[in-house]
């Protein structure tokens, strides 16, 4: 390793444990403030350019507003800040000022000093829904967390949604070196482009390849796809979705955790993509290589967006909760140093939040959770079918740990077996342990009672494949995913 690299890395690692430290000795995600994402990037040489959150500070020491809602009722604006310098959001700022109305994400501001703040995306080739081609703005209220036991809020973007800026101050241009991250939501998405973060072109125009690099999480098979039914953490580079060095498909494993941190990074003819659990563990490098062809040198503009594609595509699903660009290509200790700080964040679900209405995939076929014909006969057993829009198909994971359809049918193993292949059938609910489901960040989902796994009978992956339990052995006809 280079000397100059070797540096950046003892530094960073050197604020991991600063955070490390403070965990010990305060015990809560708001005492890890004294260093942040950012913090640990520029002691590794590679300063944030531009640092966007809901959630919390970026900066240990940063003490101004994350993001500004607009309520209905009068079209007044409110700032929402951190509960203290470096700390997690305010959010009661936010509840208290739109107590009986809806509210809008209208800004979501820097925190890196430069004013890279995201505003309502202009239109681009693709236009948006509102008048004059301009893109929706988020519900502020659509995306509850908690944030180290703390309420938070995230940017839920729904297709028509989108942020960006295109005047910004010191993002990289050219083939400039760049690192970027975003933590989402691993089981809001879809298959559609593009759901992205990142630095893209200042047109709003696809009038060439090269000329963006962001973060795109997604299931999205029209360019580059990775292993399974996804979704995967890619690079959207314009002209195309990559997954590694190859135009289409790579060798790229899904990820399936129900926050994702997900990393693109860049310089000259070599870029990687990196992503983990954004609740626990480290990073895993899914690409690290030689640009694709045509993509080197790159021509980057250095605009930034959020939820779209470089040309206002606006068919994308997801949800954003913090994610950054740096100046300079980042070092693999410097990013597993700021994936420990994500973790010591605390992300997790809010309580009392369940999922409502989600589809239930299957990491190996691709294909649905579905109730056969939508029946609602008791003793209807579940199986995988392509997946559609049709309420058979949508599930609501209860605090009460069922998996719910139709609003009173629940998943339920047969006659409360327990034995490998027993039927998963839909039946009226009724609180029974063989009616309760642990959805679990490995992408498996086990019988409270059984301890079994759900899975699709046979390994199969076709049309009508039904649902049975079955011990689990890790194996990819019993991977799931939960999405929106």
């Amino acid at each position: 390793m280079p000397l100059r690299h070797a540096r950046r890395a003892l530094a960073a690692v050197a604020s991991a444990l600063v955070t490390a430290a403070c965990l010990t000795a305060g015990g809560t995600a708001q005492a890890a403030a004294a260093s942040g994402p950012c913090d640990i990037y520029a002691a590794g040489g590679t300063p944030c350019v531009a640092a966007h959150s809901t959630t919390r500070a970026l900066y240990g020491a940063y003490n101004g507003p994350l993001y500004q809602v607009r309520r209905a009722s009068d079209n007044t604006t409110r700032d929402v800040g951190v509960q203290a310098a470096g700390g997690v959001v305010d959010a009661a700022t936010q509840d208290t000022f739109c107590a009986g109305t809806t509210c809008l994400i209208t800004i979501l501001y820097d925190q890196s000093g430069r004013n890279n703040r995201l505003t309502q995306a202009p239109p681009g080739y693709w236009p948006g829904p509102l008048p004059g081609g301009w893109d929706n703005l988020a519900d502020a209220k659509a995306a509850p967390i908690t944030v180290g036991g703390q309420k938070a809020y995230g940017v839920r973007i729904e297709p028509g949604t989108g942020y960006r800026n295109n005047n910004t101050n010191g993002v990289a241009t050219g083939d400039q070196p760049e690192g970027i991250y975003a933590v989402v939501d691993g089981t809001h998405y879809n298959q559609w482009c593009c759901f992205d973060y990142g630095n893209a072109q200042t047109d709003g125009q696809a009038d060439a390849p090269a000329i963006m690099e962001t973060v795109y999480f997604g299931a999205n098979k029209q360019w580059g796809y990775g292993a399974g039914a996804g979704p995967w953490i890619m690079a959207d580079l314009e002209w195309g979705l990559f997954s590694g060095v190859n135009a289409g498909y790579n060798n790229l494993a899904p990820i399936n955790h129900r926050f994702v941190t997900a990393i693109v990074k860049g310089e000259p003819n070599h870029w990687a993509i990196r992503g983990g659990n954004a609740q626990s563990g480290g990073l895993t490098t899914y690409f690290d290589g030689r640009r694709p062809n045509g993509y080197h040198p790159m021509k980057k503009e250095g605009a930034i967006l959020l939820g779209i594609g470089g040309d206002n595509s606006v068919s994308g699903r997801g949800t954003f909760f913090e994610g950054v660009l740096t100046s300079g290509y980042p070092t693999a200790e410097t990013e597993n140093a700021v994936q420990a700080n994500i973790t010591a964040a605390g992300y997790a679900p809010a309580a009392g939040n369940p999922q409502q209405g989600v589809q239930i995939v299957g990491g190996q076929s691709g294909r649905c959770v579905d109730v056969p014909n939508s029946s609602t006969a008791n003793g209807t057993q579940a199986q995988i079918w392509d997946c559609g829009s049709a309420t058979n198909q949508r599930f609501t994971h209860t605090t009460g740990r069922q998996l719910q359809v139709y609003g009173n049918k629940c998943l339920d193993a047969y006659a409360q077996g327990t034995a490998n292949g027993t039927q998963v059938v839909i039946w009226d609910c009724n609180s029974g342990t063989n009616q309760q489901w642990n959805v679990n960040t490995n992408g498996t989902i086990t019988g409270v009672q059984s301890g079994k796994c759900l899975d699709a009978n046979a390994a199969g992956t076709a049309n009508g494949t039904k649902l049975i339990l079955w011990t689990c052995n890790g194996q990819a006809n019993q991977r799931w995913a939960l999405r929106s």
